[in-house]
């Protein structure tokens, strides 16, 4: 139930307009989708949403990660529940101009000591009010609550899009995980390859030597050949298991159980050029939008500040029925009333001087906020370019390193090389195939950066 309230709610206050481009990438807005459409849907079969400990062995793809993130990150939740906040400071006031009712009962025993004094006689008596009930309605302020109403919806809009920026820094975090799991998988392969081969290698040189080719040195070398891959190998489980950790407190779910991926480490081109990702960058970025929303509030509220002098035009009326007897007697009250606000001038000159400074303040924090974008845009771009020629680099050091390792394996076989040369090359070959993994990862990952950079996710 509360999944539907949730959905409802995003559904009703978040609807911003997507920008349309005409790129040679496509844009999946899938993955960055606008904040009406970030929650699973509890009655489709292909959202998932876990709460608290599973038991069975799930797989999960990039594309589940996402979005058992996007339905269980608690930042999300928060954003959220911050719009609906903002939503209700707005409705608050907007109250100014609807009625206001009270009522009061009262019992009053009064004795006049001045005029008891004046005329030598103890002068008292008793007042009842049965009941009084008064009406106050605001007519008009001069446009001062239409001023605060105004900063009020800015700061909802502005909800809105640090919502937005949240959402996308959770599917970047994600996503920077979830590669980050699969290259640990890939040391735990290139781990346990290792310990494969230099197992191997301790039975070989067990033989030899008991068959007295090979002296006992050789045995001893393979030995600790074999315990130096074993730690390695415990290592890198580990690092799997604190991959998983990460990523599952990205996703909001820390006590889901362990899991198996469906993906793997791979290589996808990026076509896109530097200037579409900063023209992307400006109209799918929230935070130039909440840039320009907080420059706007900062006017309105230097407006505000300048009809400190005005006052306020209200209507009230009040019935009563009381007296000497609870019922005794009844009357009304109406009235029209002009109320002016304690002037203070020194006062108010200063707040508007202050309003005007921070008017300027903003100003000054969307320029450095453009630019900080820009830089961002920039250097996810160039980090992106960098570790794209890396991969073809590390794949040729893989080929070489593996025929390496082959011919001293070869020379190992015959005699012709020593264990310290083999051990070399295999850790050569080791090294080589997790510098090749490693830069898929941080190919991956930096393409992620990117799409968080320019707001929008990138698909060939």
């Amino acid at each position: 139930m509360h999944k539907i309230i949730f959905i409802a709610l995003i559904l009703i206050f978040c609807n911003p307009a997507i920008a349309k481009q005409d790129w040679e990438n496509k844009l999946n807005t899938s993955e960055y989708p606008e904040p009406e459409k970030i929650l699973p849907n509890p009655n489709s079969e292909s959202d998932i949403v876990i709460s608290g400990s599973v038991s069975k062995n799930l797989e999960m793809s990039l594309e589940n990660c996402l979005k058992i993130a996007l339905g269980n990150n608690p930042e999300i939740n928060e954003a959220l529940q911050n719009i609906l906040a903002s939503d209700s400071r707005l409705k608050q006031i907007w109250s100014s101009f609807f009625p206001t009712f009270s009522w009061q009962t009262s019992y009053s025993h009064i004795k006049q000591l001045q005029l008891s004094d004046a005329f030598g006689e103890n002068l008292q008596f008793d007042y009842y009010l049965l009941g009084q009930i008064s009406v106050q309605q605001m007519i008009y302020d001069f446009g001062i609550t239409q001023n605060q109403a105004t900063i009020k919806r800015l700061d909802y809009k502005g909800m809105k899009k640090t919502f937005e920026a949240v959402v996308n820094d959770v599917l970047y975090r994600t996503k920077d995980a979830y590669y980050n799991l699969l290259y640990s998988y890939e040391n735990v392969n290139v781990a346990q390859d290792a310990v494969d081969k230099y197992q191997m290698f301790y039975d070989e040189a067990k033989a030899f030597y008991e068959t007295g080719l090979n002296p006992k040195v050789d045995v001893t070398i393979a030995q600790t050949n074999l315990s130096n891959a074993k730690l390695k190998l415990i290592q890198a489980k580990n690092g799997v298991n604190l991959a998983i950790a990460e990523l599952n407190n990205i996703m909001g779910v820390p006590y889901l159980e362990k899991y198996s991926l469906c993906g793997q480490l791979e290589f996808k081109p990026v076509n896109i050029t530097f200037e579409e990702s900063v023209e992307t960058a400006k109209e799918s970025r929230p935070e130039l939008k909440l840039a320009e929303l907080k420059v706007e509030q900062a006017r309105q509220n230097v407006k505000l500040v300048k009809k400190g002098f005005f006052p306020t035009l209200s209507f009230e009326a009040q019935y009563q029925v009381g007296g000497k007897h609870w019922t005794s007697n009844d009357g009304f009250n109406i009235g029209g009333y002009l109320i002016f606000p304690q002037i203070n001038a020194a006062l108010i000159r200063n707040q508007i001087k202050e309003a005007q400074y921070l008017y300027d303040r903003e100003l000054a924090t969307a320029k450095r906020t453009q630019n900080d974008i820009y830089l961002e845009v920039q250097t996810a771009y160039l980090t992106l370019n960098e570790k794209r020629d890396q991969i073809p680099v590390a794949n040729l050091q893989v080929k070489q390193a593996k025929e390496n390792y082959e011919l001293s394996f070869g020379r190992y076989k015959v005699g012709e090389s020593s264990p310290t040369e083999l051990k070399n090359a295999q850790n050569t070959y080791e090294e080589a195939k997790l510098t090749y993994y490693n830069s898929l990862y941080e190919y991956n990952s930096a393409k992620a950066l990117l799409e968080k950079a320019i707001g929008k996710n990138i698909t060939k």
